[in-house]
C-alpha cells in the first residue's frame, strides 16, 4: 500500500560554540519544519555547538582552549537542554534524528539521537570511527552504535555521520535492518580549493559527500535525507578561519533529498544559503529499484561473502565475582 511521508532536511548555520543558542536555533528549525508538515527531519553532524573546521587548518598545539570551550558548550544526552528539544519534538509531533557533539563525563562523541514523536530518545548512537584529526576530539561509539536504524510511525527511520557513509561493511549492516528513510548528517563540506594554494583531496569537498549520500540510496535502495552545515563570513573569525584557502565563505551546505534509485527529489539551495528541503515521498516506491537490486535479499550471494558483526558492548570495568558460579 503507498505510505506518503514528508521529509525534511537542515541546512543551516550553527550557533558555534553556544549550546543555549544552538537548543533555542534547533527548537525554531523544528518549529519551522513543523509548520511545513515535515514528519521526519534530520539535523547536520554535531549541529550543537557545530562543526569545528579549525582542527583541520591549524596545529594540533593550538587547539587547546578553543576545544576547552567545545567541551563546555557540548550536550549532555541526559539534560535540561535535551529534553527542550524533547518537548519541541515533542510538540511537532515529528521524528528527528538530530546530530550533536554529546559531553559523557570528560569525553567527547559525535552522536545521533533519534527522537520519536512523542518526545522520547527512542535509539542512540556515536560515530563508530572519527575520521583522521576528529580522533583528537571525539571518542568512537561501541556496538550499541552498530544498530541504525528504528521504527517510527512513518517508516524505519535510519541515520550515519559523515564518512561512516564510505564504511561499506556498516551501510550493509544498515540495509540489513530495513531502513526506508535515511538521515545522512554532514559537517559542512566545501569546494575544491585554489591548487596553487595548497594540495587537497577530492574526498574532502562537498560535491564527493553529495555523491557518497546519492550512492547510498542507489546501493541501499533507500530515501536518503542529506542534512549539512554552512559557513558564513562573519563567523570566519570566531571559528579561526579567517585566511585558510579551504572554508569558502558564504558555503559548505549540499543538502538534498534522493529517492531510493539515487533520483533528487528536490531543488538545491545555495551552499551558502540557509534553510529547509522539503520532499514528499512515498515508501512503496522502494519497491521498484529494489526488484532490480536488493543487497541483503535476492542480490546477495551469503555463502560467497557475508558480514561478520559483534554486538558486545565493550565494558570499562569488569567485576571479576561476575564470572564465578
Amino acid at each position: 500500500m503507498d505510505k506518503i511521508v514528508r521529509v525534511g532536511a537542515i541546512q543551516a548555520e550553527p550557533v558555534w560554540l553556544d549550546l543555549q543558542g544552538s537548543v533555542d536555533k534547533t527548537i525554531s528549525l523544528i518549529e519551522q519544519a513543523a509548520s511545513k508538515g515535515i514528519q521526519v527531519l534530520g539535523f547536520p553532524e554535531v549541529w550543537i555547538p557545530g562543526y569545528p573546521w579549525q582542527m583541520w587548518t591549524s596545529p594540533v598545539i593550538n587547539n587547546g582552549d578553543w576545544v576547552h570551550k567545545y567541551m563546555g558548550n557540548s550536550m549532555a544526552r541526559d539534560s535540561a537542554e535535551m529534553r527542550r528539544i524533547q518537548a519541541s519534538v515533542k510538540k511537532a509531533g515529528m521524528m528527528v534524528v538530530l546530530g550533536y557533539s554529546e559531553r559523557d563525563g570528560a569525553s567527547l562523541y559525535m552522536a545521533q539521537s533519534f527522537i520519536s514523536p512523542d518526545g522520547e530518545i527512542v535509539h542512540h548512537r556515536r560515530k563508530i570511527k572519527p575520521t583522521h584529526v576528529e580522533r583528537t576530539i571525539w571518542g568512537e561509539g561501541q556496538a550499541d552504535s552498530l544498530i541504525t536504524v528504528v521504527d517510527s510511525p512513518f517508516g524505519k527511520v535510519g541515520g550515519l555521520n559523515c564518512w561512516e557513509h564510505l564504511q561499506p561493511l556498516l551501510r550493509y549492516y544498515e540495509y540489513a535492518q530495513g531502513v526506508q528513510i535515511h538521515v545522512a548528517s554532514w559537517p559542512p563540506e566545501f569546494e575544491m580549493p585554489d591548487p596553487e594554494k595548497i594540495s587537497w583531496l577530492y574526498h574532502e569537498t562537498g560535491e564527493a559527500s553529495y555523491r557518497a549520500s546519492q550512492f547510498m540510496a542507489i546501493e541501499g535502495c533507500t530515501f536518503v535525507v542529506v542534512a549539512t552545515q554552512i559557513l558564513t563570513e562573519e563567523n570566519l573569525e570566531k571559528n579561526q578561519l579567517v585566511g585558510n584557502p579551504v572554508t569558502k565563505t558564504p558555503g559548505g551546505g549540499f543538502s538534498m533529498i534522493f529517492g531510493p534509485d539515487g533520483k533528487p527529489l528536490c531543488e538545491p539551495i545555495s551552499d551558502g544559503v540557509e534553510g529547509i528541503v522539503v520532499a514528499d515521498v512515498n515508501l512503496r516506491d522502494i519497491d521498484r529499484p529494489k526488484a532490480f537490486i536488493d543487497v541483503v535479499g535476492h542480490y546477495a550471494r551469503p555463502e560467497l561473502l557475508s558480514l561478520l558483526v559483534n554486538p558486545s558492548v565493550g565494558k570499562h570495568i569488569t567485576n571479576m565475582t561476575e564470572n564465578r558460579s
